[in-house]
């Protein structure tokens, strides 16, 4: 059954979030039991191909959006606004909420960062009925401006935008906010000051839920190993392999075999002769 925004907000145990990008990804978390599916515009690295977030459009969002409520029907879902689609005014940003909810069926929007234009943002969509999930620390969206995919927070400056920018995301309306790849004892912090969850991702296990890319905790590509993620699998290996264990069936003619081909009478082959 789906939580709601209280429930979420008033569990006892954390919150367990993962991001799904299709129908079958949708279904697989929801049967696992998860609290939260997040489509997250890492779909664009991920599934895309691309080099970074910024690519993804607000299409490419919906389309996938809804792939996965298709899958997940009666989970918490969260869609990601993607890059340029809240930075040009808050019209804008409402106009392209409301797509987002309407043509996804998602619960609830997300978006990077706590200027003052996106706190505005912020509270005019949760004033209007849209709930919105905050994010601060590393923004994939912006990372070129932070210094690239690394750390944030860990500085004089850095630690207080990060824990000032998560109080004003709350302040603003958000009811949960994600801490991408900052200190534990910074997410501590910020988990304690905030009374809304914190959903942590490299930041700890100190916040009130975690996030991690589907993609990365089930080991879909090979090669090394995220930091803030964890492999539970490793399904690349394995689906290269039986990839490759097919290929040489074939090339042998091993595949297919009578098992896996269809029959008819003789007398119906003997006329077509």
């Amino acid at each position: 059954m789906k939580l709601s925004i209280p429930e979420l907000q008033s569990a006892e145990k954390p919150l367990v979030m993962v991001t799904a990008y299709d129908y079958p990804g949708g279904k697989h978390a929801e049967a696992a039991g998860v609290d939260m599916i997040l489509v997250g515009d890492s779909l664009g690295n991920v599934v895309l191909g691309y080099d970074s977030t910024a690519p993804v459009t607000l299409a490419d969002m919906i389309h996938h959006g809804r792939a996965v409520r298709r899958g997940a029907p009666n989970t918490f879902l969260v869609v990601d606004m993607p890059f340029g689609t809240y930075h040009t005014g808050v019209t804008d940003a409402m106009r392209n909420a409301v797509k987002i909810i309407q043509e996804t069926g998602a619960d609830a929007v997300k978006m990077e960062g706590a200027t003052t234009e996106i706190l505005q943002v912020v509270d005019n969509l949760t004033r209007n009925g849209i709930p919105v999930v905050g994010h601060v620390g590393l923004m994939p969206q912006t990372a070129t401006a932070q210094g690239g995919l690394r750390a944030q927070g860990k500085d004089d400056e850095s630690a207080r935008l990060t824990l000032d920018g998560a109080v004003a995301l709350e302040r603003a309306g958000a009811f949960s906010v994600v801490l991408e790849a900052i200190p534990a004892r910074l997410a501590k912090l910020i988990t304690e000051r905030l009374t809304v969850p914190t959903i942590g991702i490299g930041a700890g296990v100190g916040c009130d839920g975690q996030v991690l890319v589907t993609h990365d905790l089930l080991g879909i590509y090979e090669g090394e190993q995220k930091k803030i993620a964890k492999r539970y699998a490793e399904l690349g290996r394995q689906a290269r392999e039986a990839i490759a264990q097919y290929a040489a069936e074939v090339r042998s003619r091993e595949f297919p075999t009578r098992e896996n081909s269809f029959v008819m009478k003789d007398d119906v082959l003997d006329k077509l002769y």
